[in-house]
Formats: structure tokens, sequence, C-alpha cells
């Protein structure tokens, strides 16, 4: 019985009005979007820092904590290289080990 009435002119304009300013708004935030800068993706190596430079020593020692992704953002090279350059530090007798279990190794420098 009945239905869906018919909506005014009134009420139309008011609906093509809303949906003007939608669209409007959402092409605004695309041209924002579009003329930010794009970010530069970081050069991740595969190769990790020299374990017997004393430069690169040095400045491991300075840090507190040492964990394989402190080094990796660090010096910019893959987790599993950081892995390799903290464990060449061990061997050396530069960093010793704290605390690990079956994810992470933590290390200090040795003083």
């Amino acid at each position: 019985m009945g239905g869906k009435k018919k909506i005014g002119l009134k009420q139309m304009e008011r609906q093509q009005s809303k949906e003007n300013a939608a669209k409007a708004k959402k092409e605004k935030k695309d041209k924002k979007a579009s003329s930010a800068p794009k970010e530069k993706k970081t050069i991740i190596n595969v190769i990790p820092p020299d374990a017997k430079n004393d430069r690169v020593v040095a400045e491991v020692k300075k840090m507190p904590v040492l964990t394989p992704y402190a080094v990796s953002t660090r010096y910019s090279v893959k987790i599993s290289a950081a892995k390799q350059f903290l464990e060449q530090l061990k061997q050396n007798g530069d960093v010793e080990l704290v605390s690990s279990n079956q994810r992470i190794k933590v290390y200090k420098s040795c003083a």
C-alpha cells in the first residue's frame, strides 16, 4: 500500500547540491595528496658495516643497548646483516650478550 514518495523539487535541488559539494571536496583532497612530495625510499644495504673499523666500533659502543633492529636502522642495513655484524663484534670481544630468546638477542658494549 503505497510506496516510496516522490521527492519535491526543493529536496531534489538540496540533494544534488550536497552531492556536488562532496565531489568537489573529494577532488580538492585528491589534489592536495597528489601535490605533496613523495617520500624517497631508503636504500637498504645487504653488506654489514666492517666490524674491524675502529670508528664504527666506537659508535656502536656508545649505544646503551644493542639489538639487531637498532643497528639496522642506524646503518641502513638489513636485520640479517645487523645480526651478523653483532655476532662478529661478540667474537671480537667488543660486545657481550645480555639476553636472548628465539627471536632476538640483546647485547651491551664491553667497557
